[in-house]
């Protein structure tokens, strides 16, 4: 028998759609929504079923072009159903990411549905040595129009950028959290911490900023309840410095030139023995620090600070060893730090070549 009372909802509000909801921010999210007076309902989308209480669940893939059918109740949408892992084959990754976004767009307008909140990233900013530390929420998108995750970002920006025009009378705000931290999340800049020693590039000096999965989630509720126009920045005040990085990580940095460390990384993927591109590596090697400051006008604060999130993300890599944000064994992670970091690479990209060549 349920202990909990069922909240009465009231007659007025909107009702709210999460995608992604099964799981990390997307659950967290729609958990806080259901707990909102000022929301009527909230309805709950992802491919399989999840646990929220108090949501209406709709199994369904964002991709499918029927989602509109799903969506004829509901007055605003957050799209939270991403695919960030390195490991992801980059084609899939983007076609669920843009395709899904676009789709959620258009089932959006089709169902008159008066708002859609697209989760993107900061790193839309783009990481270079030269970045102000830190970025205007406003400044331009400066990231690299690739194969990486941040060109899936930028795409789902631009798809922003033209739905006024497309479907006019929907509204669409983007939120741009910084590099993500929490259960489950596995990005390019998590595995750069799984390293045995952490990269940085001569005559640069990184800021890192983090945004915890809990503080994306409180973030995304502000911005729904009390209609925070974007484009809305989300991460933890100010940053770290690569010595408070080293006291908390308790790991040792070296440093190479740039052109050695992009060239060599670019080189293993094209050979196909790192997941990311080199462009990946500029975000663990240059600031991309962001303001954010429209959430702190609506009165917003990170339960997290940079230290705690640093804290976190080690706790969730413990025992797991990446090499250019490659996983490997433990065994080669050792030798990795006896070897040096640049051998290291080329060595752990070696290792995974000839252990596919004797799959053959």
């Amino acid at each position: 028998m349920a202990t909990g009372k069922v909240r009465p909802r009231r007659s007025k509000g909107p009702v709210v759609a999460v995608t992604g909801a099964a799981s990390g921010a997307g659950r967290l999210l729609a958990a806080r929504l259901a707990e909102r007076a000022e929301i009527r309902k909230v309805v709950a989308i992802d491919g399989h079923r999840g646990d929220v209480p108090g949501a209406t669940w709709r199994v369904v893939d964002i991709r499918d072009p029927l989602l509109s059918n799903r969506l004829s109740d509901v007055d605003m949408i957050v799209n939270l159903d991403l695919e960030r892992s390195p490991d992801a084959d980059p084609r899939e990754r983007r076609t669920h990411n843009v395709r899904g976004a676009q789709t959620v767009v258009t089932a959006a307008a089709a169902a008159r549905v008066r708002r859609v909140v697209l989760v993107t990233s900061a790193m839309v900013y783009g990481a270079g040595p030269d970045n102000a530390v830190p970025l205007d929420e406003d400044a331009p998108l400066l990231a690299e129009a690739n194969a990486s995750i941040a060109g899936d970002y930028l795409e789902m920006e631009e798809l922003a950028v033209n739905t006024p025009v497309t479907h006019p009378g929907l509204e669409i705000t983007v939120v741009r959290p910084a590099a993500l931290v929490g259960p489950g999340v596995d990005t390019v800049v998590t595995r750069h911490f799984e390293a045995p020693r952490l990269l940085s590039v001569k005559g640069s000096t990184p800021g890192w900023q983090f945004c915890h999965v809990e503080d994306l989630a409180s973030a995304l509720e502000v911005v729904v309840v009390q209609n925070v126009a974007g484009p809305v920045a989300v991460g933890c005040e100010g940053w770290l410095g690569p010595e408070e990085v080293s006291e908390i990580t308790g790991k040792r940095s070296f440093e190479l030139p740039a052109a050695l460390t992009f060239g060599m990384a670019q080189r293993l993927h094209r050979l196909g023995m790192t997941p990311a591109p080199a462009t990946d590596l500029h975000y663990v090697a240059y600031p991309w620090v962001v303001d954010c400051a429209r959430l702190r006008a609506a009165g917003w604060k990170p339960q997290y600070d940079n230290a705690t999130a640093l804290r976190v993300l080690m706790e969730e890599t413990a025992g797991r060893h990446a090499v250019v944000g490659r996983r490997v064994g433990g065994k080669e992670a050792t030798m990795a730090t006896a070897a040096g970091a640049t051998v290291a690479a080329i060595g752990a990209a070696a290792a995974i070549r000839r252990a596919r060549k004797r799959r053959r």
